[in-house]
C-alpha cells in the first residue's frame, strides 16, 4: 500500500493507526537525555534516525538495544522515506523519530513526516529533551520574555543580507543557528544591518567539555569570529529598540503635510498621517502647518 500525498488511508480493519513519537536528545552531555529516551528506543517498532552512526553511539552511552527495526531519515532520503513510514504508522506500528542532537523537525529532518501522520489523522506525541534555541536563550542574558527563531540564514551574501533587513526593525529577541565557517560572514552582515553597537551572544558547543558563550555588541563579535570559530553554533541577537518619537522640526512636518496632499491626500488626513508616523501629537503638526501657512510657506 502506497500513500500519495494528500490522500487518506484507512487504518487497518479492526486496528488502529500507530503513533509517530518525535523524540529529543542529547545536544552535548550524554546525560541530559530523558529517562523515556531509553525506553522509546527499546519499544519502538521502527527507529527512524539521521544519522544511524550516531544513533548506535547513543543507544550505547544509554545501555539500551532497539528492538525494532532502524532506517536512516535524513534530509537526502526524507522525501522518499516519508511514505514508508506512513505506510508503518498506518499498519500500527510505533515509529521513533530522532535526529543527530535536539528535538526533530526544527531545522532537522521531522517536518515532512509530520505533515504527512496528521494528513492522515495519526497520532504525533513527543519525547521533550534538549534544546539548543532554548539553552542559547536562558544563557544569552538577552530579553527572553518575546522571541524568534529564524533558523540558518542563506549562505549566499546578498539573500543573507536581504533575510536579514526583514526582520531589522523586529523587537523580539532572534535565534539563529550557524556553522562555524560561516559565523564571521554572519556576524559581519548582522553589524552591518541591524547596527554594530546592537547586543548579542554566540553560543559555542553547549553543554560540551568547552562550552562557550560570548556576549557583546555586534560588532566586537564580529571582530573576535573573524580570528575562526569552532563547534555548534547559536547565535542570540537583541531585538530592535523601541523608537521613540521623531526629533523633527516644524518645517519638516510641514514637508511631509505637503508631500502628502501633492499625492491628493486631504490636508486633515495628511496631518492625522504624518502625526502618527513622528508619534507626535496630530495639534502639534497642526500648529505647524497653521504657522507655515500664515507665513506663507504652505
Amino acid at each position: 500500500m502506497t500513500v500519495a500525498p494528500g490522500t487518506k488511508s484507512a487504518a487497518p480493519a479492526g486496528g488502529r493507526p500507530g503513533i509517530l513519537v518525535l523524540a529529543g536528545t542529547p545536544i552535548g552531555e550524554i546525560a541530559d537525555a530523558p529517562p523515556r529516551l531509553a525506553q522509546e528506543l527499546a519499544g519502538a517498532d521502527v527507529v527512524a534516525a539521521e544519522d544511524t552512526r550516531r544513533l548506535r553511539r547513543l543507544t550505547q552511552a544509554l545501555g539500551v538495544m532497539p528492538k525494532g527495526r532502524v532506517v536512516s531519515y535524513f534530509e537526502g532520503n526524507e522525501s522518499a522515506r516519508t511514505p514508508e513510514l506512513v505506510e508503518e504508522l498506518l499498519g500500527g506500528a510505533r515509529v521513533l523519530l530522532v535526529t543527530d542532537a535536539g528535538m526533530p523537525s526544527v531545522s532537522d529532518p521531522g517536518y515532512r513526516l509530520v505533515a504527512a501522520a496528521v494528513e492522515q489523522d495519526i497520532r504525533v506525541t513527543a519525547v521533550p529533551g534538549p534544546s539548543a534555541v532554548l539553552t542559547a536563550l536562558a544563557l544569552s542574558g538577552l530579553p527572553v520574555d518575546r522571541f524568534c527563531f529564524e533558523g540558518f540564514l542563506p549562505r549566499k551574501a546578498g539573500e543573507r543580507l536581504s533575510r536579514l533587513r526583514e526582520v531589522a526593525e523586529e523587537r523580539r529577541t532572534l535565534v539563529y543557528f550557524e556553522a562555524p565557517h560561516r559565523l564571521d560572514d554572519t556576524l559581519a552582515a548582522m553589524a552591518e544591518v541591524f547596527g554594530t553597537d546592537r547586543r548579542a551572544a554566540v553560543c559555542r558547543e553547549l553543554t560540551k567539555t568547552y562550552e562557550e558563550v560570548r556576549r557583546g555588541p555586534l560588532g566586537e563579535l564580529a571582530e573576535w569570529a573573524a580570528e575562526g570559530v569552532r563547534g555548534e553554533i547559536t547565535v542570540v541577537v537583541c531585538g530592535a529598540p523601541e523608537r521613540g518619537p521623531e526629533e523633527l522640526d516644524a518645517a519638516e512636518l510641514v514637508r511631509r503635510v505637503r508631500v502628502r496632499e501633492e499625492a491628493g491626500e486631504r490636508r486633515k488626513e495628511a496631518i492625522a498621517a504624518v502625526a502618527v508616523e513622528a508619534g507626535l501629537p496630530k495639534r502639534q503638526v497642526f500648529d505647524a502647518v497653521v504657522a507655515a501657512k500664515g507665513a506663507g510657506v504652505l
